[in-house]
């Protein structure tokens, strides 16, 4: 699969829809999946093969460990399926999750997509500690 890559200002409409970025889309197929991040207040997007590797790794750990995960991950996910105009319904309790009201912005993230709330995308780019960063990057040889 081709990496997700950049990022996308769109708005939901009134009724809860947003139009899933077509480059994005080419890279998902269809259908693909979402559900509640489990490390940061957004949502985030899988194709059918991330979903499938996704779901094989929880159900191959230890019940006493599996049980949180799925419940976390499969309670609230949805299988997407964009309408003609490249629309999808994201469920009330998603958006609730993620803070999604009107601005949104969805971004590419190699091999997964996330759907955040304009602000708290913003918030989160200003928090980010370049230097930590940078030496992080170091380590990996660039």
């Amino acid at each position: 699969m081709a990496s997700l890559m950049g990022t996308y200002y769109h708005n939901i409409d009134g009724k809860g829809r947003i139009n899933f970025p077509t480059k994005l889309r080419e890279v998902l197929g269809v259908p693909f999946y979402v559900t509640r991040s489990i490390d940061s207040p957004c949502l985030t997007v899988y194709s059918q093969e991330e979903w499938d590797k996704l779901s094989e790794k929880v159900a191959a750990l230890p019940s006493s460990k599996s049980g949180k995960i799925e419940r976390w991950l499969y309670s609230g996910a949805a299988e997407l399926k964009p309408d003609k105009q490249g629309r999808v319904l994201l469920s009330q309790e998603l958006r609730d999750f993620a803070g999604l009201d009107k601005d949104i912005v969805i971004i590419g993230a190699n091999n997964k997509a996330e759907i955040w709330d304009k602000i708290r995308w913003n918030e989160m780019n200003a928090s980010i500690d370049m230097d930590d960063l940078l030496e992080t990057m170091a380590g990996l040889g660039f």
